[in-house]
């Protein structure tokens, strides 16, 4: 019987990178949408495995299923870290990826190249229904952009520069993506975890 899996995420691009990236476990992928799931869990925490805890947790007690959650977002050094476990709501409620990225590079407007660091970072938590939990994370590092470049990708894809690799995240094919991104480093920790909690196949 295969194990289901619950991606706790109503954002589809997320859906489908962690999706093309678990294609090799013997799991079924399902997502809240998917599940009828609309509820959502107040991310209190502080950190992105406070968060990722939470949220896992959470959905693994709403759906009696084995529930993957993250936390991610951008930390850029210019800012002091921010907008962090703040990416998703930075600039005001309601705003568009278009919108978000757009406030931070006018809040960078002055910050010189050499300055412009940063990093995006992803903890991933996987849950049991009984509340057990285990996490993994992974960290990308690069600068900002001054202006959007690519259409790959969501969020600040558009104005992240990545390290060694003279492209933005939105630029880079979703092959090289889905292997050097931070949520692709965190879920290789990850699925390698969530490996040891699938059952174990028979010996004939």
């Amino acid at each position: 019987m295969t194990t289901r899996l619950l991606v706790a995420t109503h954002n589809r691009g997320k859906m489908r990178e962690y999706a093309a990236l678990l294609a090799d476990l013997p799991i079924e992928v399902t997502w809240l949408d998917a599940e009828g799931i609309d509820a959502e869990v107040d991310e209190t925490g502080v950190t992105f495995a406070e968060n990722a805890v939470l949220k896992a947790r959470a959905y693994a007690a709403m759906s009696g299923l084995l529930t993957w959650a993250d936390d991610s977002g951008l930390e850029v050094d210019a800012l002091d870290g921010r907008p962090g476990v703040y990416s998703a709501r930075y600039g005001g409620p309601g705003l568009s990826d278009d919108a978000r990225y757009r406030a931070l590079l006018a809040e960078m407007a002055g910050v010189p190249d050499a300055q412009r660091t940063a990093r995006f970072h992803c903890v991933v938590a996987i849950a049991q229904p009984g509340g057990a939990v285990v996490t993994a994370d992974g960290t990308v590092k690069g600068t900002i952009l001054h202006e959007a470049r690519g259409s790959n990708g969501f969020g600040y894809d558009p104005v992240f520069f990545v390290a060694g690799y003279d492209a933005s995240m939105a630029e880079l094919p979703a092959e090289v993506k889905n292997r050097i991104s931070h949520r692709a480093r965190a879920a290789a920790g990850a699925s390698e975890l969530l490996a040891h909690l699938l059952p174990s196949t028979p010996v004939e």
